[in-house]
């Protein structure tokens, strides 16, 4: 059994996860799948199901309706918990996280507790993005790291390696996030509670196939459970 979990939440995801499932395993032969998908009607969960049934290297976890990244981050943790990973990795479906970075970022794993696939140092970047995304973008890291106090210079990164002992520790039941500032409460609880962490450049091309799922009122939540997070 490989030691590595790559999760993978979809939701409407048919036009990628096969090219990524594919492109992960170009790059990395021995690691598990693991697709989470929260009823995509475009037949995404069909599709990985077929993907699976062909591959032992693929899994497939299906959740009944739409409930957040964050939840669907936490259901993959506790399925990789729950069967013996030692190395769990996060990555989005679209590309934006692309899989020949994945090499580097497993074997950091081996130095460090938490590796984080970050745009904001030194090498790193962004591709394809408006002049409003890139300044939204970096405007919000600088206001996450200012509340929290925090050096993490990419706290929403969604391209992170978690050792095994770090999310056992996080008691990851107690994470309320729900939207994309759950990544920034994973990494500031890691980093309070004092795990090795390293952030390593990667080049962040906007997404080929299919729509953003950021929406205002995650935008909203980010800012106010910033401040719940801090005072927690």
């Amino acid at each position: 059994m490989s030691s590595t979990l790559i999760c993978v939440p979809t939701y409407n995801e048919a036009g990628n996860i096969e090219r990524l499932v594919g492109a992960v395993h170009a790059n990395e032969p021995d690691v598990h799948i693991l697709v989470i998908d929260d009823d995509s009607p475009d037949g995404t969960g069909e599709l990985a199901d077929r993907l699976a049934a062909d591959d032992e290297r693929i899994f497939v976890l299906h959740r009944s309706e739409k409930q957040g990244l964050g939840r669907a981050y936490i259901d993959g943790f506790a399925w990789a918990l729950e069967r013996g990973y030692e190395r769990i990795v996060e990555m989005d479906a679209d590309f934006s996280h692309r899989p020949r970075d994945l090499p580097e970022l497993l074997r950091q794993l081996d130095n460090y507790d938490v590796v984080v696939g970050s745009r904001y140092v030194a090498g790193g970047s962004t591709r394809d993005w408006g002049l409003l995304r890139r300044m939204v973008s970096r405007g919000g890291g600088f206001y996450a790291r200012l509340v929290l106090g925090c050096d993490i210079r990419d706290l929403t990164a969604g391209f992170v390696g978690w050792r095994r002992e770090v999310l056992q520790t996080l008691k990851l039941d107690d994470v309320e996030a729900s939207g994309y500032v759950f990544q920034v409460e994973m990494k500031y609880r890691a980093h309070q509670a004092g795990f090795r962490i390293i952030e390593i450049p990667i080049v962040f091309p906007d997404r080929e196939v299919g729509d953003s799922k950021m929406t205002p009122d995650i935008a909203l939540e980010a800012l106010v459970r910033l401040w719940k997070i801090r005072l927690k």
